[in-house]
């Protein structure tokens, strides 16, 4: 009889390309997986209720796909460094896998159950799958971290990929009735909704959940748009990026499957144009991971600036600019189109996502961390180290070796909305203005009153000049 492996799982909610799933099952035939809601997590205040909906679509197809295999997914609710332990012991299970995380209470969390898992002699074995490169593979010259992102992406992209890990194909073995019994003494529950966990989304969710989803999602993106990728991907009313971003992460789909797909369709093309195109995405897949690991590297960056000199930026934080723009009320309409786009469906299209913080931190002269924090409220596919690289890239606090940049919303609008069709989207009151009046914000002020829509909070041309001016006061 195969001894009991329970596989952990946390940011790899699905059953192939599954890096430590699969090794336990190479070793077992006895392997349950096991997902733990945490409160450390869950009860944090910039958590959004889309995103634990998706969550927890993603695991009820995890638990048929583990019951197709004869298998099952438990689920514990509490703190994982009491509760696996626990359930470890009371199944007399061997082992608990699980894959690494590079968030700094992931690490931390992990080392202490860890230790309280050996001390209590039951086998641990950890590893690396939500990248394609792990954290401490990717190098200068000189050994340490990259900071900037472009050498990061020559090393990187020339690195060897690995294949997706092949999914096991044979039949598991599932608790016995009496470990059953035990383990629901041990605090493993049936499947709470979100609304059950206190998360209230009533409408459908804008990513479908699961595996399958996402694997289809792919499948979808890389049949239609992959090739046009780099024309089509700043434009937010044209369907022209991936939209995976929630998939990966969460791990419904393996890093190295998207790879590989992106990879196929690299080889097969017969274009220098289609090729750069897919390089554009790949990239894109690089700047994921580069924040990743500059998570793992530095800490410090999920409590505040990667530059010292803006730890003391003397932000205006205006409470009533900051609600004008969390409302989509700033009188700037692709600004506000995009803050619309985010309350309604809590996904944002990334060049809208850029443009947002920009106006946030370098018009409204607000913290970046203020945004950054609205966004994990909000966003189904909010992930610390993307989020909070975005965020310092904007605020021109992060990694950047030229960080002084400042977008335009008119000049934004009028190259990658030049007909207005966003704005007109997700600012119905305004479907009535012409679109030159649109994409530039010069909209009169009668026309304001008539369509119910507020003037400028502020002036551009004012503020990057104020901005300009404080960030030279730091930088002397």
């Amino acid at each position: 009889m195969s001894d009991l492996i329970l596989f952990w799982h946390r940011r790899d909610l699905r059953f192939s390309d599954n890096v430590g799933l699969g090794a336990a099952c190479q070793l077992s035939s006895k392997v349950v997986g096991v997902f733990c809601l945490d409160p450390n997590i869950l009860q944090r205040d910039d958590v959004a209720p889309a995103r634990v909906t998706y969550m927890i679509g993603c695991l009820e197809q995890l638990q048929e796909r583990y019951q197709q295999r004869g298998s099952q997914l438990l689920i514990l609710q509490g703190d994982p460094q009491d509760a696996l332990p626990a359930l470890a012991l009371g199944l007399s299970a061997k082992a608990v896998y699980w894959n690494l995380d590079v968030e700094p209470y992931g690490q931390q969390r992990d080392r202490a159950l860890s230790q309280a898992l050996k001390a209590s002699g039951v086998e641990v074995a950890t590893f690396w799958d939500q990248l394609l490169h792990p954290p401490g593979k990717i190098l200068t010259n000189a050994g340490d971290s990259y900071k900037v992102y472009t050498p990061f992406w020559r090393n990187w992209k020339d690195r060897p990929k690995d294949p997706p890990i092949e999914t096991y194909k044979g039949t598991l073995t599932e608790l016995t009735e009496s470990e059953q019994e035990t383990a629901q003494s041990q605090g493993v529950k049936p499947l709470p909704s979100a609304q059950d966990l206190g998360f209230n989304w009533q409408q459908d969710l804008f990513l479908e959940p699961g595996e399958m989803a996402a694997q289809e999602k792919l499948k979808e993106f890389c049949d239609r748009a992959l090739e046009d990728y780099d024309e089509q991907r700043n434009f937010p009313e044209v369907d022209g990026t991936s939209q995976l971003s929630a998939a990966l992460k969460f791990g419904a789909i393996g890093i190295r499957t998207v790879w590989a797909k992106a990879a196929a369709v690299f080889e097969q093309s017969c274009s220098d144009e289609a090729r750069n195109n897919i390089q554009t995405w790949q990239q894109e897949l690089a700047w994921r991971e580069f924040y990743q690991h500059a998570m793992y590297a530095f800490p410090k960056l999920a409590e505040g600036p990667y530059r010292d000199d803006f730890r003391d930026f003397p932000w205006e934080n205006n409470p009533e600019h900051f609600q004008a723009w969390c409302e989509g009320k700033t009188g700037y309409p692709i600004v506000d189109a995009a803050m619309r786009q985010l309350n309604q469906i809590s996904w944002m299209h990334n060049r809208c996502r850029m443009i947002v913080a920009s106006f946030l931190t370098k018009d409204l002269i607000i913290n970046w961390q203020w945004g950054e924090k609205y966004f994990m409220q909000h966003l189904i596919d909010g992930d610390l180290s993307s989020n909070n690289g975005g965020w310092q890239w904007s605020a021109s606090s992060g990694m950047d070796p030229k960080p002084l940049r400042i977008f335009n919303p008119a000049s934004q609008a009028q190259k990658y909305d030049p007909d207005a069709a966003y704005i007109r989207e997700w600012l119905p009151e305004l479907r009535s203005l012409e679109t030159e009046v649109l994409v530039t914000g010069k909209i009169t002020s009668e026309d304001r009153q008539s369509c119910n829509y507020p003037e400028p909070v502020v002036d551009h041309k004012v503020q990057q000049h104020q901005f300009k001016s404080l960030y030279k006061q730091q930088k002397d």
